[in-house]
């Protein structure tokens, strides 16, 4: 509706609109939050979660909004069906851009569980974004480099805990646990570096699916498998607003939990180890070639 607008108008307001949308919904939820660490009665805290949960997809419709007033950029999504607002779903997705987690998000609000990303440590000193993150039981986690490790083997396991920690919250109400399982985001310097055997991903990593599936496998009714396309190259988030992705493509299709994956143990387990990996591998083969189709299809349009 206003992308008509010349950019040097459009992409300031677009912006404010934006700034306005996180201080309204991150003022209420934080309030909400701050109430809630102060009264310790569980009922009144799951209450509480619920009603933190419907600020944060409310924040989220909006901004839908937002994207559709400022821009014109072409949303095509398929796979949707059969999804469950009261189900327990592990989502998987590539990972290219920052424009991702707006993508997901409009994608699935209000039709599976609000989803929860675990995010590194770093991120809980995002100014505002980190508090809400915090107050929506987000969890932050602690990754250590293998050099740290070494000097420190007393962290060791560390990661495992805080997932299975956050797994406990998790089956208290229905959610969607969200996972890139790339662990970062794609870029050619990576992809060179990993030698990755997929053309358009990294490798991925088996180890955080895997200790979620250890920790609340059989909570979860499928895998939401998720391919993301920028059919016209990798955006910033800054493109988003600016009207400078002319095409998203989302692919989602629903999996079966594979049940000789669940509940086993990847990190003393050689032999599951290396059978998890191996599923792993041949969904990320998939994935590959799906976005080579999709890539191939928009190219056709």
């Amino acid at each position: 509706m206003l992308a008509f607008l010349p950019t040097f108008i459009r992409l300031p307001l677009a912006l404010l609109l934006v700034a306005l949308n996180v201080l309204v919904h991150a003022s209420v939820l934080l309030l909400l939050a701050a109430i809630k660490a102060l009264i310790p009665v569980a009922a009144f805290r799951r209450w509480i979660s619920r009603a933190l949960v419907a600020i944060a997809e409310q924040w989220i419709a909006v901004n839908g909004v937002l994207f559709a007033l400022v821009t014109r950029t072409r949303w095509h999504v398929d796979g949707l069906e059969g999804l469950d607002r009261g189900g327990w779903y592990l989502v998987l997705s590539n990972h290219q851009s920052w424009v991702d987690i707006p993508v997901l998000q409009k994608t699935f609000n209000r039709r599976i569980p609000f989803l929860k990303f675990f995010l590194k440590q770093q991120l809980k000193w995002v100014p505002v974004l980190g508090l809400a993150w915090w107050a929506l039981d987000f969890p932050f986690m602690q990754r250590y480099t293998k050099q740290q490790l070494e000097a420190h083997p007393e962290w060791r396991g560390k990661d495992k805990q805080a997932t299975r920690t956050a797994c406990e919250k998790f089956r208290q109400s229905p959610v969607s646990v969200m996972n890139f399982v790339e662990g970062t985001r794609f870029t050619p310097t990576k992809h060179a570096q990993q030698q990755s055997p997929f053309e358009n991903l990294l490798r991925p990593r088996a180890g955080g699916v895997a200790f979620v599936l250890e920790a609340m496998g059989d909570m979860f009714q499928s895998i939401v498998d998720v391919t993301i396309v920028y059919p016209h190259g990798k955006p910033r988030m800054i493109d988003l607003l600016a009207d400078r992705i002319p095409e998203i493509r989302v692919h989602v299709r629903r999996l079966p939990i594979p049940q000789e994956l669940v509940g086993g143990d990847y990190e003393n387990d050689a032999e599951f180890r290396a059978h998890f990996q191996e599923w792993i591998s041949a969904l990320w083969a998939d994935k590959d070639e799906s976005i080579a189709q999709i890539q191939k299809g928009s190219d056709a349009v």
